[in-house]
């Protein structure tokens, strides 16, 4: 019997990677990486059904374990900006980034 690949492999690491680069901007990297843990634990299960028939099984444990540490991040700087704007730390903030604007305008 020829062996198959799961579906979504290759999704499930480029949304997972993606998940994990957009962490930064304020836990919206949630969206792809939630979405890629999905496919993952889908892709699981179809496994565990017929695990001779699948031969691309540890590309969907890495993408689910990315995801993982993708979800995790997002939530750290979720909770981080959260933080920041609950103690007022935005304003601190706002003034650094003016700052450093007028210091790029007086360079040129």
């Amino acid at each position: 019997m020829e062996q198959q690949k799961l579906p979504n492999a290759t999704m499930i690491i480029v949304l997972s990677i993606f998940g994990y680069l957009c962490c930064c901007f304020a836990g919206l990297g949630m969206i792809p990486s939630g979405i890629a843990f999905f496919m993952a634990t889908k892709a699981e299960k179809l496994n565990n059904e017929n695990p001779e028939i699948y031969d691309n099984y540890s590309t969907i444990k890495t993408g689910k374990i990315v995801a993982i540490i993708a979800v995790v991040l997002n939530i750290l700087m979720l909770i981080r900006w959260i933080y920041i704007f609950a103690t007022g730390g935005f304003d601190t903030f706002q003034e650094q980034y003016d700052e450093m604007m007028r210091q790029i305008e007086a360079a040129q």
